[in-house]
């Protein structure tokens, strides 16, 4: 049985500035992100628009605001809406932590709508690109939640090989380290199945169908092992909250393969 190592959760310190590991995760997603679409926008057959360096410039400042404010927002309404309604100026502190992958999902799909709409494109050509390319970025993420020792995981035997005490959790019990579940499902599993489905012509719209399945199906089964949140808890089924924001996910995913399916249009 391991116990968490108690990271310092600040990687650099220059003097009263202070950059956190969460920070650089985030950092280090978004130039990912650019190395991996520019990597795409050059292989033949993959985009039907006339991709440039530049429009991937203008993308990632797009996307950077829908993450941010979707994230923030998200979490204020998914989770924590009783409580920020009554503190509002709370929702401007970003700094003290609270975003949601659920909101930022949102965020980043409206930001990326009138990237689409201020060029005359289609909206699931943007999202095609986009897809294939944030999985590993996810992953990242989660190894600063791990680094952070935040979203733990539920209790787990003591015999199993991982089992990690947290700390900061409310007992000193082994718990699964879901961060790095998430981690892998987020960061390798999602990221691998998805890029080699992509490395192919897809109809338009099939690989964010994809996407959405993908990401909802592994975070749905992993969120069985990650602890829930204290305010919230198991809900109606014995699912998590996170777990009822990914059905729809998941939905939506089989419904927009299907759909693109039927309109055979090649991205």
């Amino acid at each position: 049985m391991w116990v968490h190592p108690q990271f310092d959760p600040i990687a650099i310190r220059l003097g009263p500035l202070a950059v956190h590991w969460y920070g650089l995760a985030y950092l280090a997603g978004f130039v990912v992100f650019m190395l991996l679409a520019r990597w795409r926008i050059r292989q033949p057959g993959l985009v039907t628009q006339p991709w440039t360096t530049l429009h991937l410039d203008d993308l990632l400042f797009y996307g950077v605001l829908g993450v941010v404010l979707g994230g923030r927002l998200g979490f204020v309404f998914f989770y924590k809406p009783e409580y920020y309604l009554a503190h509002p100026v709370e929702i401007f502190k970003v700094w003290t932590g609270g975003m949601a992958f659920h909101g930022g999902l949102l965020g980043v799909a409206l930001a990326l709508a009138v990237f689409a709409w201020r060029r005359g494109w289609r909206f699931f050509e943007v999202t095609d690109l986009v897809a294939p390319c944030v999985g590993f970025s996810f992953g990242l993420v989660r190894i600063a939640n791990f680094i952070n020792g935040e979203l733990w995981g539920r209790p787990a035997d003591p015999s199993l090989p991982w089992a990690m005490v947290f700390p900061q959790a409310p007992t000193a019990e082994p718990r699964h380290p879901s961060q790095l579940y998430q981690a892998f499902g987020e960061g390798v599993v999602l990221f691998v199945l998805l890029w080699l489905y992509a490395r192919k012509p897809r109809l338009t719209g099939q690989v964010s169908g994809a996407f959405l399945f993908l990401y909802g199906l592994q975070r749905f089964v992993i969120e069985f092992f990650r602890e829930p949140d204290a305010y919230l808890g198991l809900q109606a089924l014995g699912l998590s909250r996170g777990q009822w924001l990914c059905v729809p996910m998941i939905l939506a995913g089989l419904g927009l393969w299907a759909w693109a399916g039927r309109r055979g249009s090649k991205t």
